[in-house]
């Protein structure tokens, strides 16, 4: 399989406040893009472990050969320059007009201008690269921008966003807008109305002026059912959800921002100013990651977020896991609940997790489907050209754990419970033949339980699957589950894993 050609990227950064922000966000010629860190919590366990991460920005010159052009700035590069090769990263340097540290008269900041500005970067991007267009990485209200220029500048010009964005990549977005677990509704109210520093644009009011084309705004607002996380897949322009990837924090207790007050209005269910409902676009691409919003242990300057970014963008292979025809007891008294973690062989770092623990678990249905529940599990993308070891295989892994939780009355009930303790906990060992000639993979995928001695010492040469789906450039299967886990999903449950081409 072809290589994913290389295509420019642009950097969006997040919100940076008020004057003060802003002239302090101005001062980093990379706009915290090349910001690493080190002393880095890894492991579930959360016990701090000296870890170096280059940066995103070193790290995609080191492994994927991009380079960052600057000449006294990169606008003097491009203003003098006919031709750049496409393997390069820009950044979007919306906030410099609203600075008060170059003199003259600062702008002041608006959302849609900063989108029509990153309109005008992209197309002379495009022009003197000659590529088809750019891949979009964003941070925080960055991504808000993006979306503004996807779902409406374009838009009203009557352009196709996808002849301008290949894919978009953003990290803890509020595309649901920043709300607060505490003061029912009383903050959102007084922010929205008083626009202390800007902040009204991660209001429902606001982002449905900068997210919605003109010939589909209500002069009256947003209707009861919008929902400022979508982008519209109908329409004339839509935009796939397929190229759209959302990371999500869910590790507010690092976020120090206001002395730990932002994390506490916001609530425990939140990377410490994104709530995990609000972090993600529906439908699109997601990975859950024990990261906060910003800070030395935040979401861009994390391996987790890397890897992830690196491999949608990069990577040739899609993989996706669901659990097909579950059906749970029927219990008016318990609610059951999966937790998920994603493994990549060679990584220090689990690549995708909802636990229990980091408030994010998948909520199971109540068993009542006549044909079984299917649930999504993960969805993550793969590159035959990295890590494939001595077998020639590309090795996942996908820690699946369900738990009970009983009610009575109304309330939990504790009586029986075992903290921590799950009703069923496996991994699947999964195998992908890493073939730079196959349109897709062959797998071989087994259970923990069933692997005699340590997992390295296992070879999949005996366990490989059967292909179930006759159309050409995908694979699909279906893996039983042990048969411990027949009392609890069923007898009908199944992991069914596919592979597609991807890039």
């Amino acid at each position: 399989m072809a290589p994913t050609p290389k295509l420019p990227i642009v950097y969006v950064r997040g919100y940076a406040g008020g004057t003060a922000g802003i002239d302090q966000a101005v001062t980093d010629p990379f706009y915290g893009f090349n910001q690493g860190s080190t002393h880095i919590r890894i492991g579930s366990d959360d016990v701090p472990c000296f870890y170096e991460f280059e940066s995103p920005l070193l790290r995609l010159h080191l492994d994927e050969g991009y380079r960052i052009l600057v000449d006294g700035g990169q606008a003097r590069y491009l203003a003098t320059h006919d031709r750049i090769p496409p393997e390069t990263i820009w950044i979007h340097r919306f906030y410099d007009t609203s600075a008060t540290t170059w003199g003259g008269s600062p702008r002041e900041f608006r959302l849609e201008t900063a989108a029509e500005d990153l309109l005008k970067l992209i197309d002379t991007i495009k022009a003197k690269s000659g590529a088809p267009g750019v891949h979009l990485i964003a941070h925080s209200m960055g991504g808000l921008v993006c979306r503004c220029l996807i779902q409406k500048i374009l838009p009203d010009l009557g352009r196709d966003p996808t002849d301008c964005v290949a894919k978009l990549f953003t990290y803890g977005t509020p595309h649901g807008g920043i709300a607060f677990d505490v003061g029912f509704g009383v903050l959102e109210r007084l922010r929205d109305v008083t626009g202390i520093n800007g902040a009204e644009i991660f209001g429902r009011e606001r982002m449905y002026e900068y997210l919605t084309p003109k010939t589909e705004t209500d002069p009256d607002g947003p209707p009861p059912a919008w929902d400022a996380r979508a982008m519209p897949e109908r329409g004339r322009f839509p935009f796939p959800h397929d190229r759209v990837f959302c990371l999500i924090g869910t590790d507010p207790t690092d976020y120090d921002v206001a002395h730990g007050l932002s994390a506490a209005t916001v609530g425990p269910r939140s990377d410490g100013l994104v709530q995990i409902d609000n972090a993600y676009v529906p439908e699109a691409h997601q990975a859950y990651v024990h990261r906060s919003h910003s800070g030395c242990y935040g979401l861009v300057n994390s391996e987790e977020a890397y890897q992830n970014l690196r491999r949608f963008l990069f990577g040739d292979h899609e993989a996706e896991a669901a659990l097909v025809g579950v059906r749970l007891p029927q219990r008016d008294d318990t609610v059951w609940q999966a937790e998920v973690r994603l493994s990549v062989r060679g990584l220090q770092i689990v690549t995708h997790e909802r636990t229990s623990a980091h408030w994010c678990p998948i909520q199971l249905p109540d068993g009542s489907a006549d044909d079984g529940a299917t649930i999504p599990l993960v969805n993550t993308f793969l590159c035959s050209t990295l890590r494939a070891d001595a077998f020639g295989t590309m090795r996942y892994a996908l820690h699946l754990r369900i738990l009970s939780l009983r009610r009575r009355d109304g309330l939990l009930n504790f009586n029986d419970h075992l903290e921590q303790t799950a009703d069923f906990d496996d991994i699947l060992i999964i195998d992908a033949r890493a073939d730079p000639a196959a349109a897709v993979p062959a797998l071989s995928a087994t259970w923990n339980s069933a692997i005699t001695g340590p997992i390295s010492a296992f070879r999949p040469d005996d366990h490989a699957v059967h292909d179930e789906d006759p159309a050409p450039g995908v694979w699909a299967c279906q893996v039983r589950l042990p048969a411990t886990a027949a009392p609890i999903l069923g007898e009908d449950a199944r992991i069914r894993l596919t592979v597609a081409p991807w890039g």
